[in-house]
């Protein structure tokens, strides 16, 4: 297809206005805007609107479920709807008690703390977040030795909201101190569909037919894939298509990237093929086929897994991975009919 100048470098010259603040852009800015999470997002607004008509701040809330879903524009959703300011931190920042005492202290009443991959706090620290989120105080060592002394400060009612893809990590006492604990899942094609649209709109991109479905069928159910495939689209299209991104020219792009129509990337396919090849489809530990791929377990366990298994390519047992029938297909292979029989292309 052959390029306008005139159209790529008033295309460019947009998306170059948007760029500096593209990120706030792709986040809805209140639970009205918020695709998909229905039921996450009804409990959200019922807790909100209590608040509100009772002028004190938010109950605890922890968000868990695969990354990329929303719990941090849902954190920044809250305080936009409840008008007070989020402050936002990450569970290995918060290294020592001081670390904490530090935050929950330059805090003001209303205020949101918002603690990404909670569960990575240290377990001393998390200690402290008991009498912090129940009683709105922490309790401070001073010194070491004959001088050690205790200082208790008081705290602002402030609320905590827990983001962790991991909630399995998470003590019991540190659960239970959450009013509201949800899951945000996958997302269906239908709302994707409309993620993509609406950051297109944002981006300046042309979507032509097919375009934004393409992107809906290949993002994984997560938005932030969508959005990062929409912008790799975007700089292809720009580069290779005249600016407009069509079916053909979203396939091209995605081509490139090694992801192919089901969604599964390259990593992805050398999973599979690794059970398929040297284990006969399985059972095989996560942890050999990790040495097999050249990638960490945790990657594979957290980024990859999930969605292979949701799709139906893969089986998790007592005794390992499964590669399942639909997986077997998706590789070209046909499983062995004898034990010990390797698979035939």
């Amino acid at each position: 297809m052959a390029k306008s100048p005139e159209g790529h470098d008033g295309a460019r010259d947009e998306v170059s206005r948007r760029d500096p603040a593209l990120d706030a852009a792709l986040r809805p800015p209140s639970l009205s805007d918020f695709a998909g999470q229905r039921r996450t997002v009804e409990r959200l607004r019922v807790m909100v609107g209590a608040a509100r008509r009772e002028s004190r701040a938010l109950d605890h809330i922890l968000l868990h479920g695969p990354p990329g879903l929303g719990k941090t524009t849902l954190a920044l959703i809250l305080g936009a709807e409840m008008g007070k300011p989020v402050r936002v931190t990450s569970g290995p920042v918060i290294d020592k008690a001081a670390d904490l005492a530090g935050l929950l202290t330059s805090l003001q009443d209303g205020d949101i703390l918002f603690v990404d991959e909670i569960h990575r706090i240290p377990k001393v620290v998390e200690e402290f977040l008991y009498s912090a989120m129940e009683d709105f105080r922490i309790d401070i060592l001073i010194d070491q030795g004959p001088n050690a002394r205790s200082v208790r400060l008081d705290l602002p009612r402030f609320t905590l909201v827990g983001a962790t893809t991991r909630t399995g990590l998470l003590t019991a006492p540190l659960r239970s101190r959450f009013t509201l604990q949800t899951r945000l899942d996958y997302y269906t094609r239908e709302e994707l569909l409309g993620i993509v649209q609406r950051a297109a709109g944002l981006l300046g991109v042309q979507l032509g037919a097919g375009g934004a479905e393409a992107i809906a069928a290949r993002c994984r159910g997560t938005p932030r894939v969508a959005n990062n495939l929409l912008r790799f689209t975007r700089d292809y299209a720009l580069e290779r298509a005249g600016g407009v991104a069509d079916a053909a020219v979203v396939a091209a792009a995605l081509e490139l990237l090694e992801i192919d129509r089901h969604g599964l990337d390259e990593m992805d396919h050398r999973m599979l093929r690794v059970i398929a090849e040297k284990h006969r489809g399985g059972p095989v530990g996560l942890g050999t086929v990790a040495v097999a791929v050249g990638e960490d377990v945790q990657t594979l366990e957290e980024v990859h897994e999930p969605f292979l298994i949701q799709e139906g390519y893969l089986s998790r047992t007592p005794q390992g991975r499964v590669l399942t029938a639909r997986g077997w297909q998706v590789v070209g292979l046909t499983p062995p009919d004898r034990a010990g029989e390797l698979p035939i292309g």
